[in-house]
């Protein structure tokens, strides 16, 4: 009786001991047969209860964040996600089916990986052909991601023949130490909240806009948080930028609605410089004669266009036409079009950095509009850690912006192009400036059908009287945005008005800038000058062209 006590009482010891027995797998990672050295290994730690996900930097606890772990429990085959968003912040997520969804096919290919007997599985994940090579024989299941967890112990992951993950080493472990590594405070979130919450702690958001109207009223007002600008039509808002390092990318996004005003409209963001005597603040604030004129002889006076030893344009980082009428306008119904509620502008504008970076600036955004309602845009811009370096100038200089923003203050449209002279400024370089490029946004106004709107036109650049570059800025895919545009008109021939090609511009998207080479320019006085041959006046009816340049280079 005593011995047979013994033995059961030594089985259950040996059993508990085998069941609560950690290995700790370490994997390595390849492309195209190659090593890849500059990522922190897979780490995974597995026993009969729990796997463990994780790398070497966090097992270290060495790891920048954001950083992720992720918890497999065995039994209920539950799938719990951890993101350490910064310091003190966790978040946690669980998933409970997509262990349970898997489907392999089972193959009778085998192979030994570290000296264990493995067999082969295949599967296909969002049109990715993955092979999984698991092994019985430590009677455990786990492996590098949540694939495969159910087939046996995963040592190696194969994607398209060319990226592979394969178990360096096992080993028993006593410990794991995970106590140490989660721990605090988890709030814990649904699944797309927790994708959500790890996919913006990724980059710095600086929020300028949310929900603000920009319409042409008399009972806009300025208020401690936004200024408001000819009747509304204008908003600013100061922001602070952090110093900006080479290895990262800037983006700004806009969103906007209709808030009553049905048509297409010119919108602009844009920062105002401050790093001269005068800037297009003080216009603003003192009515637009208080800019530097521009004249070419054609009679007209233009303000705050041209850059002067004293003085800056506004630098335009994107510009974008509103849609016809999009969500106030919704209830126009159509067989067939089932409309889109906001129109998103996102457009890169890492080049502007140098421009930005470590700045307190004005942050403005212009839609030209006659509508007590007007419109209602969210703005934000972000910052991303990045290895992509596209833009690898250290010098951004305003020249010019022709665009009216303070038409309903009485900024005249730029028809300065209807002399031979066009535009023309003088600019000083302090220093050479290397590899120079302008960044030339441009597009056609005049909205009737022999309207530079619609009509093909050659913008010419000169630098310093010479030819430089020439191209018809034109636009052939506006239809491609209806379902954003549910108060387009519609004409005989079956087209709507948002479907016809543009100079350069359609309504609901974004103009792109285009980036025109000037070779190496040398320290001192230089001149560059814009040539279009404008359309000319129809009675009431006038073309104009708004073009912003923005001289970029290394220094």
């Amino acid at each position: 009786m005593h011995t047979r006590i013994v033995f059961n009482f030594v089985a259950v010891f040996l059993y508990c001991l085998f069941s609560a027995q950690t290995y700790e797998i370490h994997y390595t990672s390849s492309y195209n047969g190659k090593a890849i050295t500059d990522q922190p290994s897979t780490i995974v730690w597995v026993n009969e209860k729990e796997n463990f996900i994780l790398n070497s930097t966090i097992k270290e606890q060495k790891s920048s964040y954001p950083y992720e772990i992720t918890k497999v429990e065995k039994s209920s085959n539950t799938i719990v996600s951890y993101a350490f968003l910064k310091p003190g912040s966790i978040i946690s997520s669980s998933d409970t089916e997509s262990v349970g969804k898997q489907n392999f096919e089972l193959t009778n290919e085998t192979k030994k990986i570290l000296g264990y007997q493995c067999k082969k599985a295949v599967t296909k994940v969002n049109s990715n052909t993955i092979e999984v090579w698991y092994t019985n024989d430590l009677k455990l299941k786990g492996g590098p991601s949540v694939l495969g967890q159910n087939l046996g112990l995963v040592l190696e992951v194969e994607r398209n023949k060319n990226s592979l993950i394969t178990a360096s080493s096992i080993k028993k472990i006593k410990t794991t130490g995970i106590e140490n590594i989660i721990k605090g405070n988890i709030q814990t979130t649904d699944q797309l909240g927790y994708k959500d919450l790890l996919w913006k702690s990724r980059f710095t958001t600086l929020n300028v806009f949310e929900n603000e109207t920009i319409n042409f009223s008399d009972a806009s007002k300025s208020d401690d948080k936004i200024k408001r600008y000819a009747n509304g039509t204008i908003i600013l808002k100061k922001i602070k930028f952090p110093e900006i390092t080479e290895g990262e990318n800037i983006f700004v996004e806009l969103k906007q609605q209709s808030n009553g005003d049905a048509y297409d409209r010119t919108g602009t963001v844009f920062f105002i410089p401050q790093d001269k005597e005068k800037s297009f603040f003080d216009g603003l604030e003192k009515g637009v004669k208080a800019l530097p004129v521009y004249e070419n002889g054609n009679g007209k006076q233009y303000y705050g266009v041209t850059a002067t030893d004293n003085y800056s344009p506004a630098m335009e980082m994107m510009r974008f036409f509103t849609a016809f009428g999009i969500q106030k306008f919704n209830h126009i119904q159509l067989k067939g079009k089932d409309w889109q509620t906001i129109s998103p502008y996102r457009q890169d504008i890492t080049e502007l950095k140098p421009a930005i970076s470590g700045k307190e600036l004005w942050i403005g955004t212009f839609i030209g509009n006659y509508d007590k309602g007007g419109h209602r845009v969210s703005l934000d811009i972000t910052i991303h850690k990045s290895d992509q370096t596209v833009n690898k100038n250290n010098t951004a200089i305003p020249l010019f912006n022709t665009l009216n923003i303070m038409e309903m203050a009485g900024q005249d449209y730029s028809t300065m192009f209807n002399k031979d002279k066009g535009l023309l400024v003088d600019f000083t370089l302090d220093k050479d400036l290397k590899n120079a490029q302008l960044r030339y946004t441009t597009t056609g106004h005049g909205g009737w059908e022999n309207g530079d709107e619609f009509v093909p036109k050659a913008n010419s650049i000169f630098v310093d009287g010479n030819a430089v570059f020439s191209f018809v800025p034109w636009r052939t895919d506006c239809g491609s945005y209806r379902l954003y545009n549910p108060a387009s008109g519609n004409f005989q021939d079956g087209l709507s008005s948002s479907d016809l090609s543009r100079s350069n511009w359609c309504p609901g998207t974004v103009t792109n800038p285009d980036f025109i080479p000037l070779g190496d320019l040398k320290a001192g006085k230089h001149t560059i000058q814009v040539k279009i041959p404008q359309g000319p006046t129809e009675g009431t009816s006038f073309s104009s062209w708004n073009v912003s340049g923005i001289l970029l280079g290394v220094q």
